[in-house]
């Protein structure tokens, strides 16, 4: 299958679930031509979810001109450096991948003709904005320029916050200048840190009648028939969450699991499966590989992004040549 501008083919680096995938592939129709994530707990994931395209492992290990280049990569590089819960040194810490990544995309020929990049918000003021100045720095010194923009998991009907920066970009043609800024709501928080060839530019898509962000449905949504969806029967009380789980219960047409269940020593623990479906993924993504413990089902869940957030990321951020009518549907289902 062959996508917009001719977009058949994509590459993951620092992959886990293969969250950010599932949104490249719905956006663009791309095949999976391969992985790169070290951790055993992703790794048996994508090795059960995506058997045709091998992990490389280690991305720092990788020779990279050796690797058949993709025509998108995504990367959620890792944000343990960037996180509170990792300290936030940033550059400082040996856990930056950035400039890996970015060097295996200068040794790739030809160059990927789209990147897609996600982190958590904080990559906006670590450092006193110098992390965020460095990844614009080194894609514009391999010649590309694109746009980014802060999207939460609840701006597409989630009922958790988790703001994530998303960043596109794609070769420089003459006339560009650099990565657009795209604000959702109030300034991002470390605004003011931004370098200045950073252009400021506001709600772009609605000024040239392009709709804003809709709220993408999972791979096993319901149709939409106006109706609200029929809730779980499993005797959970949400409290004043009750609204937001009936909303996305609503999106992704998949009542919610129940959220804890029997703890070995006595008492309650948070069920595998609700972390899951908070995260809008298909019912046993994660929590149906075999050789997952579930302690590794949570590792990969919480470090993961929300795909739907990320396809409505996509959709704002993809210059107009790139965006497919109608959207292609997830492939990849849960077993």
């Amino acid at each position: 299958m062959t996508g917009p501008a001719g977009l058949s083919t994509a590459g993951s680096m620092c992959s886990g679930y293969g969250g950010l995938d599932l949104a490249v592939a719905a956006m663009l129709g791309t095949r999976l031509l391969w992985t790169a994530d070290n951790d055993t707990r992703a790794a048996t994931c994508l090795a059960h979810r995506f058997p045709a395209a091998p992990n490389l492992g280690d991305l720092t290990a990788v020779d990279w001109t050796a690797v058949s280049a993709p025509d998108v990569l995504a990367a959620g590089f890792p944000c343990t450096p960037i996180s509170s819960a990792g300290h936030g040194l940033g550059l400082d810490d040996e856990r930056w991948l950035f400039d890996d990544i970015a060097d295996a995309v200068g040794r790739m020929e030809p160059h990927p003709r789209l990147l897609v990049l996600e982190n958590v918000a904080r990559l906006l003021s670590v450092n006193d904005g110098h992390a965020m100045a460095r990844v614009v720095h080194r894609l514009a010194t391999l010649g590309y320029v694109g746009r980014w923009r802060v999207v939460r998991a609840s701006d597409v009907g989630a009922p958790h916050q988790r703001a994530r920066i998303f960043i596109v970009a794609w070769p420089a043609d003459p006339e560009s200048t650099g990565l657009e800024i795209r604000r959702q709501g109030r300034p991002s928080p470390g605004a003011a840190s931004h370098p200045p060839h950073l252009r400021h530019q506001r709600d772009r898509h609605t000024r040239e009648g392009r709709p804003g962000p809709p709220h993408p449905r999972g791979p096993d949504a319901a149709p939409s028939t106006g109706q609200a969806h029929r809730p779980a029967h499993h005797g959970t009380r949400w409290g004043r969450y009750e609204p937001a789980i009936r909303r996305w219960e609503h999106l992704t047409g998949r009542p919610a699991p129940h959220p804890t269940e029997p703890a070995p020593g006595g008492g309650r623990r948070l069920a595998a499966p609700f972390s899951e479906w908070l995260m809008g993924l298909p019912t046993g993504w994660v929590t149906h590989v075999p050789g997952l413990t579930r302690t590794g089902q949570l590792h990969l869940i919480g470090n993961g992004v929300v795909p739907q957030q990320a396809t409505a990321a996509l959709l704002d951020l993809l210059p107009a040549h790139l965006i497919p009518a109608p959207a292609h549907h997830w492939e990849e289902r849960a077993s």
